[in-house]
């Protein structure tokens, strides 16, 4: 049985490595101006499909800060404030909502391959409705370019990502359980 504070220290530990793990899959790319296709919506998926609601979103809010304060995690090994509030930066602020709403869905429903996929399928929208809004205020673009450029050409390789990163999260979720990293899930 661990102590409190080993608790504390396991999750401190797996917010970090999963902080990472979107900063490295964050250099998985193709640019294609404005807004390039990256594995970062993927290892958010991750994220949050394996660690729920709160521990997904840390990361994600870690991995923000680490990018904000000058270390190369985001795309192309960029980094630094100026990001976040450059033209892509709504939709890494979209990544918050996103991972939010994965958690908190599994953790209501039920840690299932079929419930992961709708989760991250219906999550995949918060970063593009809030960065195709951005683009569109920070390119000071029309609504149809930002839409054209920063929503439509993501769809259908965002459901793809969301479909892997459900079906990855549980698998890799029960495999964690099993090795007694993460607890049981109740609903599972």
């Amino acid at each position: 049985m661990q102590t409190k504070s080993q608790t504390r220290l396991v999750n401190l530990i797996i917010i970090a490595l999963f902080a990472a793990i979107i900063g490295i899959l964050s250099q998985v790319m193709i640019p294609i101006p404005p807004v390039p296709f990256t594995g970062q919506t993927l290892a958010v998926g991750l994220a949050a499909t394996i660690l729920g609601a709160k521990r997904g979103t840390y990361s994600v809010l870690l991995y923000l800060l680490i990018g904000a304060v000058g270390i190369p995690v985001f795309a192309e090994l960029k980094s630094g404030i100026s990001i976040i509030f450059g033209p892509t930066g709504g939709y890494l602020i979209g990544f918050i909502p996103a991972a939010y709403f994965i958690g908190f869905y599994l953790e209501k429903t039920k840690y299932s391959v079929f419930h992961a996929i709708i989760a991250n399928i219906i999550s995949m929208f918060f970063p593009l409705l809030i960065g195709t809004a951005w683009l569109k205020i920070a390119a000071s673009l029309s609504w149809t370019a930002a839409f054209a450029g920063g929503f439509l050409p993501f769809i259908v390789v965002g459901i793809a990502k969301a479909i892997l990163a459900g079906w990855l999260g549980i698998l890799l979720r029960s495999r964690l359980e099993s090795a007694k990293v993460l607890p049981k899930s109740t609903l599972a």
